[in-house]
């Protein structure tokens, strides 16, 4: 029996494709899963999304490409600059908002807006779960760069039962994070009357559909459905039953769910994508914001990866990718690896090195203090974990755990 027929009959979790490939270009897999609305997930909602063409190479190598050779960049900062004459306050007033947790994408978004194209935006912060030192002191400094922020801070028992509910049903803790950032911009463009807001990057640029990088905004059925609390999900549960089974009171899962969508059309919130107006580079992000508003990267690598300058504010960041490693194959070595491949940074052979060396490094810094967090044992902790391995990309020889399959040169 060849081993493509043996694999055929083990079990795929999460609506995996059964053979793995990697890209012949990068060193991500068919296994990436894609940036869904969050707030729908159940435990088997979660879908790949990420294409291969028939030379072996993903969809986000070829958009790399095209942002190389067919986009031409002036041409798009102009429809930029027209947006921004449209929505620029004459009265001092906000006219745009950004929102980010004081990193380097957020930064540079804020600032380049403020300062190259004269708008005035008011910045707004979901809190991390945790702050790491290295991310408060950043969030400072972006401050006291000259942005007024609001930094929204969510119920701590509640944010605590939907982390815990969000490891233990999807085994992806970071999801209550992930919804709160996603639903907070709209949620002020609609309390404050400031229809334009600018994210950063859009995820097609990583591998979700390349047809999304067509357009400059973002769909509004990711942040303005208005769903049965009987069919909306948080930690992989009902909203209903979180109120029901949970105790948890319906006024304070308010901040997660999604915003009216007849208030957001009355208002005319658009959510548009900064990488559709400027060739997106997050190094070259990170070169910016360090140079500009004094953003520091890390003192030291973040575990599971080489890099110390990307996603570095929440103690919580390390488990999260750590979950990908395991639900996927995925760790944040091969994330970090595959965008700074794409952009140049690093060669393939480099990129595949870096995955072989880091991308399985267990996080071991802050993981007390976040079992802690979300109360959960260490026994219990490791039956998650173990339970959510993927038989067609985990084997167990002799009680070790080894994938079957790793980027190879």
């Amino acid at each position: 029996m060849s081993e493509k027929s043996k694999l055929e009959k083990v079990e795929v979790k999460y609506g995996l494709p059964s053979e793995v490939k990697f890209c012949t270009k990068c060193t991500i897999s068919n296994q990436r899963p894609s940036s869904v609305v969050e707030f729908k997930n159940r435990p088997n909602d979660i879908k790949p999304t990420i294409e291969f063409d028939d030379d072996g190479v993903c969809s986000a190598c070829r958009f790399a490409e095209i942002k190389e050779s067919k986009i031409d960049w002036k041409i798009r900062e102009q429809e930029l600059i027209e947006l921004c004459a449209k929505h620029r306050s004459k009265d001092g007033s906000y006219d745009c908002i950004v929102p980010g947790s004081g990193g380097k994408d957020s930064v540079f978004a804020s600032h380049i807006l403020k300062y190259k194209y004269r708008m005035n935006p008011l910045t707004v912060t979901w809190a991390p779960h945790k702050y790491t030192d290295i991310g408060w002191r950043n969030m400072q400094s972006w401050i006291h760069a000259g942005f007024d922020n609001i930094l929204v801070s969510p119920n701590g028992t509640v944010h605590r039962i939907l982390t815990r509910l969000a490891f233990e049903n999807l085994v992806h803790p970071f999801q209550p994070f992930i919804i709160g950032q996603r639903m907070i911009a709209p949620r002020f463009s609609a309390m404050y009357n400031i229809p334009l807001i600018f994210y950063g990057e859009n995820q097609a640029e990583y591998g979700n559909n390349i047809k999304e990088n067509d357009r400059p905004t973002m769909d509004p059925v990711f942040y303005s459905e208005k769903p049965d609390l009987s069919k909306l999900y948080l930690g992989g549960v009902s909203a209903q039953q979180l109120i029901d089974d949970y105790g948890v009171d319906k006024r304070d899962l308010n901040p997660y769910l999604p915003v009216d969508g007849e208030r957001l059309q009355k208002n005319g919130t658009e959510v548009h994508y900064l990488s559709y107006y400027i060739k997106w580079d997050p190094q070259e992000c990170y070169y910016y914001a360090a140079e500009n508003v004094g953003f520091q990267a890390n003192t030291e690598r973040t575990e599971g990866s080489y890099s110390k300058y990307s996603s570095i504010d929440d103690r919580i960041d390390p488990l999260h990718y750590y979950t990908t490693f395991i639900k996927f194959g995925i760790g944040r070595a091969t994330y970090d690896s595959a965008q700074e491949i794409r952009c140049g940074k690093i060669t393939r052979d480099e990129g595949v090195a870096l995955v072989h060396k880091f991308d399985h490094e267990f996080p071991s810094k802050y993981i007390k203090e976040i079992l802690e967090y979300m109360e959960i044992t260490e026994e219990r902790f490791w039956e998650i974990i173990d339970n959510a391995r993927s038989p067609h990309l985990w084997i167990e020889e002799n009680g070790v755990w080894k994938l079957r399959h790793q980027v190879a040169y």
